[in-house]
This record gives C-alpha cells, structure tokens and sequence, in this order.
C-alpha cells in the first residue's frame, strides 16, 4: 500500500498505538505504585522521596541509553526488527520487577526496563509518519500517542486491584502479547527503499557534522523539556508539593499521573488535530504551550486536594503536545537517520529529567521546596518556548529523502 493510499487506521498505525499504549503503562508504572513498593521493601517515610527519585532517574538514565542503542539500529537494520528486540526486553525487565527485594536490585532493573522502553515511541512514530502521507502524518501519530498514554490510566486501575508485585507482571504479560501483533506489520517501504543504498544509515555523528543539523537536533529536544518536568517533577511528586504549600487533606501522586495521563490522551489527539487545522506544527505547539503554563498557576496556587487534581489535569492536557514535537523532529531529518533522531529525541527528553531534578535540588539549598519547583518550571518553559522559535516549520514537508554525508576537506 503506498503513502497515498494509507489510512490512519491502518494495522500500522493500530499497532504502534497499542505498542506505545504498553510502553507507557510500563514506563508510569513505577511513579503510580512508587510509595507502595518502596513501603513494602521497608523504607521510611523520609527515604521513599528521596530513593524514588534516584529510581526514577536511573531508569531515565536507562531510557537514554536505550534511545541511541535503538535509534541507531533502525536505521540500519530495519524498524520492526528493533521493536521486536525491545518489546522482549521491556517485557522481561517489568517481569523481573516483580521479583525485586531490595532497592538496588529495583534500580537495577529499572534501568534495564528504560533501556527496552526506549525503542517503543521513536520506531513506531518513524513506521507511522513513513506509511503516511503528509496530509495524514499529524493525526496518525496523535492517534498513536492519544491512545498510548491511557496507558497510565489504565495503570493506575491495575494498581488498585492488585499487589504491586503483579502489576509488574501485567506489564511484561501485555509486551509480549503485542509481540505477537507485530507479525502483521510490514516494514517501512522507505526504509527498504534505501536498505541496500549505499548511503551511510544510522550514522549518529551525522547530526554533529553540519552546523544546521546539530541545531535542528537540539532544537527537538529541547521543546519537550516541559512535558518532563511537568509529569516527573510536579505530577510524581505532587504530595510533597501539597505539603509544602500546606494543602489540607492527602495527594496520592498515582492518581495525580492518572489525571494528568488522561488529559495527556485528550490533549495529544487535540494538539494533532489542531496542528492540522492550522497546517502548522508551531502554531499549535504555542497554543499548548499557553495552556501550560496556565496549569502551572494554577498548580503553585492551589489550595485543596481537588484544586491540585485539577491542576495536573490541565497541565496533562496543556503538555499532550508530545506527539507533535516528536513528529516534528521526524520530519525534520532523512531516512538514513529518521530513526535515530527520532527514537533518540523523545528519550533525550525523558533523559533530560535528570537534569532538571539535579536543577530542581540544587535550587533547595537556597529556596524552599515549593519555590524550587516554580523556578525550574519556568526555566523548562523559557527554553522550550525558544526552540520552538528557532525551529523550522515542518508540516508540508516531503519525508522520502535522505541526509548526505559531509565531504571531507580536501588535502593541500
């Protein structure tokens, strides 16, 4: 079937929904049933903040990895390939979570989980805007990203039913049946277009060769800062904001990620939409943007436990413009190194977490917790808001290229 031809409803475009829809159960996972499985290895208290955030960081540490590991090999060994390759990993590593009795080996684990994740979003983005065509491109993968994210929904329901042991379980049962859809999938008919090309494929010092590429790629991953700090700062720790804002009454920051997640959905079907309408990725990158930061007021000014539950609602729906800025950095690079660039940037973002919370520390040695977390918010904005600025306008353009290699200097 060629790109004209393709629906958003294809059996590509289901699957790599469903496939997203797994990766985001597995990857929230942690953050929804954190204190529960930290209690339960008996920590304090005092220690469940403090060694969830090292947890969460090294499996973003995980995620990062995994993104160049991934991304690479799809370039140059095919998209399905590698989403068979990660699925099996993730899907043993959320099985092995099950079977965790101290917090290292939880570390541990959770960075080999990021690892498989890693792969899931970036590949399957790559296979959807590649089957579609431009027309097309902005809904599909806002159908995939809208109906992966109700994963964390879906999650959080898992864990009021079950023991947190085997909500890990639930996880790397539903990774293998989707490795079981995947075998209706065809691969990419531009990535087999330029498989037996001599052109160099998944070359990631590619994009550190030329000056317009290095700022293209930076550009990407720096427009996704906000929805990270938003889901990994404010929503996963959202009871210790509402205690140092003195809300009276207790958060459960599993259901702040399922609020948030929620919307997320709703919002990255609206964002994708919208971009359509308005035959602009930018425009509608800052319209959700302005939403944002609406929600981040709200959330530093709330006073009750419903007003801060309202608050991660609109700030889920204000950041569900993840599908939009990854399928901007899609299409912005050629098809030797779509995948690479595209599998990497989401897991940059996730990646970048770390940096925000070591931000997010460091300001706590001369503010309060609370201001901490305003101030690192409106430094993520600032620079997303001015990526986007800088970056170029995508939407009509056409995806069945490839990047030339530099040549070299000639010698004197």
């Amino acid at each position: 079937m060629s790109s004209k031809q393709a629906s958003v409803f294809s059996l590509g475009v289901i699957v790599a929904a469903l496939g997203y829809f797994v990766d985001i159960y597995d990857l929230l996972l942690f953050g929804i049933i954190r204190i529960e499985s930290l209690r339960d290895l008996g920590l304090t208290e005092s220690e469940i903040a403090k060694k969830g955030l090292l947890i969460l960081n090294v499996q973003m540490a995980g995620l990062l990895i995994g993104g160049f590991l991934w991304g690479v090999l799809a370039d140059k060994k095919g998209r399905l390939k590698v989403l068979f390759a990660s699925i099996i990993l993730y899907s043993l590593g959320n099985i092995a979570n099950g079977f965790v009795q101290t917090v290292n080996q939880y570390a541990l684990i959770r960075f080999i989980t990021g690892i498989g994740l890693a792969g899931e979003l970036g590949v399957g983005i790559t296979l959807v805007v590649e089957l579609l065509p431009k027309e097309k491109r902005g809904i599909g993968a806002a159908i995939v990203a809208g109906f992966g994210l109700t994963g964390a929904v879906v999650a959080y329901f898992i864990k009021q039913a079950f023991d947190w042991r085997i909500c890990y379980f639930i996880g790397g049962g539903l990774g293998f049946l989707l490795l079981m859809l995947r075998v209706g999938v065809l691969e990419s008919a531009m990535f087999k277009n330029i498989e037996h090309r001599n052109v160099s494929k998944g070359n990631f010092f590619m994009l550190f060769n030329k000056g317009r590429r290095v700022r293209k790629y930076i550009f990407s991953i720096l427009i996704g800062l906000p929805t990270w700090y938003v889901i990994g700062i404010l929503v996963s720790f959202s009871k210790e904001f509402a205690e140092g804002m003195g809300v009276t009454g207790k958060i459960d920051p599993g259901k702040s990620i399922m609020f948030a997640y929620a919307t997320i959905a709703v919002g990255d079907i609206a964002a994708g939409l919208l971009s359509q309408v308005l035959r602009s990725r930018k425009n509608a990158l800052y319209i959700f943007y302005a939403i944002t930061a609406i929600g981040l007021l709200w959330f530093f000014n709330g006073t009750s436990v419903a007003s801060l539950y309202g608050a991660c609602a609109l700030l889920g729906f204000g950041t569900g413009f993840w599908s939009i800025f990854v399928t901007m950095a899609a299409e912005q690079f050629g098809t030797n190194i779509r995948a690479t660039v595209t599998t990497t940037v989401p897991n940059m973002v996730r990646g970048a977490l770390i940096l925000i919370s070591l931000l997010f520390t460091w300001l706590q040695t001369f503010n309060s917790y609370v201001t901490s977390g305003l101030i690192t918010g409106i430094v993520a904005m600032v620079i997303g808001i001015a990526s986007v600025i800088l970056s170029e306008e995508t939407f009509h353009k056409d995806l069945n290229y490839v990047e030339e290699e530099e040549a070299a200097p000639a010698l004197p």
